[in-house]
C-alpha cells in the first residue's frame, strides 16, 4: 500500500477540520511527542479549546478523538487522553511496516515518494562571494545549502 500521497494527506486534513465542529484547522496543534512514552505526536488543543467551547478539558479531548479516528484509524493506533486533557498519538506498526516495505521495494531510488503534481519553477539564488576578497570555508556554507535545497527540490519534482 505504500505512504500518503500529498493530496490524500491534505484529503484527510480537510475532513478532519469538516467534521470537527465546533473546531477549525486553525485550532490544532499536534506537535512532535515530547518523550516516546508520550507516542509518536501530541495533540496539545483539547485544554485551550475547552473553555471556549464548555466542556472540561478531558472531555474535549475525547470528542476531537471522537471526529479523528473515522480519518485516521488506519494509520494510528487508538489515541489516549493523558493528564489534564493532551491526546497522546502512536502509528500503527502495521501501517509503519508496510510503509517501510514498499520504500524498501521501490525499485525507482525514490523511496515510495511520488513526485510532486503541482511542479514549480522554483529559483534558489545561493553562492555569491565577492572575488575580491579571500574565498575561505565559510564561502561553502551558502553553496552546500543551496544545492542541497536544489537537490531536494529536484528530487520533489520541480
Amino acid at each position: 500500500e505504500g505512504g500518503l500521497t500529498d493530496e490524500e494527506r491534505k484529503a484527510i486534513i480537510e475532513q478532519a477540520a469538516a467534521e470537527a465542529g465546533p473546531f477549525t484547522i486553525a485550532d490544532t496543534m499536534v506537535t512532535l511527542a515530547t518523550k516516546a512514552e508520550f507516542g509518536d505526536y501530541q495533540v496539545n488543543a483539547a485544554m485551550g479549546l475547552a473553555k471556549s467551547v464548555g466542556m472540561n478539558p478531558q472531555e474535549c479531548a475525547r470528542k476531537i478523538i471522537e471526529k479523528m479516528m473515522p480519518v485516521i484509524g488506519d494509520y494510528i493506533d487508538e489515541p489516549e487522553v493523558a493528564g489534564p486533557g493532551f491526546i497522546n498519538l502512536r502509528f500503527k506498526q502495521e501501517y509503519l511496516t508496510s510503509v517501510v516495505g514498499s520504500m524498501a521495494a521501490d525499485t525507482k531510488g525514490r523511496l515510495g515518494l511520488p513526485k510532486t503534481s503541482k511542479k514549480q519553477k522554483i529559483i534558489v539564488d545561493y553562492s555569491s562571494p565577492n572575488i575580491a576578497k579571500e574565498m575561505h570555508v565559510g564561502h561553502l556554507r551558502s553553496t552546500i545549502i543551496g544545492d542541497t535545497l536544489c537537490n531536494l527540490l529536484e528530487f520533489s519534482g520541480h
